[in-house]
């Protein structure tokens, strides 16, 4: 059984200075009271009459709460972006000003700069006071008026001291993974010297892979340039003989990207994707399929997540600043081995291979993820003035809700190479199930 109670600092005394109600049918949106939840779990095999709510798991609904642990206009709030860039950063952290600014009356809120090191004493970097009408603009351009860096998440305890010297009461935490196991360190130190600071996530990685969260935000424009990148990559082999487009998107742990982008696109012959292994040589490996789909219409597209394919490449032995590993290029990797492979067999091809990677993370967010992340940005702002702490703002089964950051960073969120997702893959492709030999 997973644990989803929302850690809060104490309890709620101040009333909301939103003008919404509780009156049913008045045409006025209501307060959410922290007993409304959404199921977790909404599927169910067998016996229908043995359904009960244990077994549901129930998340705690997202929304502004009627009372308050935070009296408005005596906040002081501080936003860091950390990690690398995603579309919709800039969104995020507008409406967290404007939601804080218009609707809390806070007038003090601090972005700190370039990741968490700029929460340190011996950081060169000093922070900014965001404001309306310093944010104002920001959702159109992309990047991160904040910057962003990697790693220092260790050192929670020196980012306590320098909130507590900045007198902040709540800390926005936009980042994926490495991020918020950074924000979940600082939540425990902080409840632990008795400390009242609010500190909330919200999920960013365009590789969709936080757990307990249906979609990060970033990921759906990271969807969309990729497909500009297989449409490219599918007029290339199209009109060569014998032509292969390979293109190679990011998903370290999960081939969500990858997945979508086939999709969307329906171009895209072989999806490769670190959760389902495959083979280059033998009579089941890719080489021989590819072979065979030019053989049949002359040209193929390839998609590869970045982290596919990692039991054909030697260990780098490296990590970055996150912790993550350092994976040598499966796209390159891919592109002079059936370069190879097809010279040896005197069997010209012409390759063209596009890694739109850097292009993707810098791009602005397309109006499905900007909408979303004024959401978010919004929700993370209710949360943290009813006193919530230890948990992201996230989506499940379209509502909004509030997940702990423990549960949260448990575990990547990966496809289910059995699951409805990969079968469409599958459909959309025609690659065979599995790429590899037995026996």
């Amino acid at each position: 059984m997973r644990e989803f109670t929302i850690p809060s600092l104490g309890e709620t005394r101040y009333p909301s200075p939103l003008k919404l109600s509780n009156i049913k049918d008045d045409y006025i949106a209501s307060f959410v009271p922290d007993d409304q939840y959404v199921m977790h779990d909404i599927e169910l095999s067998g016996n229908r009459d043995a359904l009960n709510c244990d077994q549901m798991e129930l998340v705690e609904k997202a929304g502004p709460r009627e009372k308050l642990f935070f009296e408005p206009g005596k906040v002081r709030a501080g936003i860091v972006t950390c990690g690398g860039l995603c579309p919709g950063l800039n969104d995020v952290i507008r409406a967290v000003v404007m939601n804080l600014w218009y609707h809390y009356s806070v007038r003090e809120i601090i972005g700190y700069r370039f990741g968490y090191g700029g929460l340190l004493a011996d950081s060169r970097f000093s922070p900014i006071l965001l404001t309306p009408d310093e944010v104002d603009d920001i959702h159109q351009h992309s990047g991160t008026i904040l910057g962003s860096s990697r790693g220092k998440g260790d050192r929670y305890r020196e980012m306590v001291d320098r909130l507590v010297a900045d007198r902040v009461n709540i800390l926005f935490c936009i980042g994926g993974d490495g991020t918020q196991k950074g924000a979940l360190a600082i939540a425990r130190e902080a409840l632990e010297r008795g400390l009242d600071i609010a500190v909330v996530g919200v999920p960013k990685t365009i590789d969709n892979d936080i757990s307990f969260v249906e979609r990060s935000f970033g990921f759906e424009t990271a969807v969309s340039e990729a497909t500009r990148a297989v449409s490219g990559a599918h007029v290339e082999a199209h009109d060569a003989i014998n032509g292969i487009g390979l293109v190679k998107v990011m998903g370290r742990s999960s081939g969500f990207i990858a997945a979508h982008t086939a999709l969307a696109m329906n171009d895209v012959n072989f999806v490769l994707v670190p959760e389902v292994p495959f083979e280059l040589a033998g009579e089941n490996g890719l080489l021989v399929h590819l072979k065979k789909r030019l053989e049949r219409r002359n040209h193929a597209v390839i998609l590869v997540a970045e982290g596919a394919g990692m039991d054909l490449l030697a260990n780098t032995g490296q990590k970055d600043a996150s912790g993550n590993v350092v994976m040598n290029d499966i796209g390159l990797y891919l592109k002079d081995a059936i370069k190879h492979h097809f010279d040896q067999e005197h069997f010209p091809v012409s390759m063209k291979y596009i890694d739109p990677s850097y292009m993707i993370r810098s791009a602005a967010a397309i109006p499905t993820d900007s909408i979303y992340c004024a959401r978010l940005g919004s929700n993370a702002v209710h949360a943290a003035m009813a006193g919530k702490t230890a948990m992201l703002v996230g989506l499940v089964h379209n509502k909004f809700v509030h997940i702990p950051t423990e549960l949260a960073v448990s575990e990547r969120k990966q496809i289910d190479p059995e699951g409805e997702l990969w079968r469409d893959v599958l459909e959309a492709t025609g690659q065979p199930a599995l790429m590899v030999n037995r026996g």
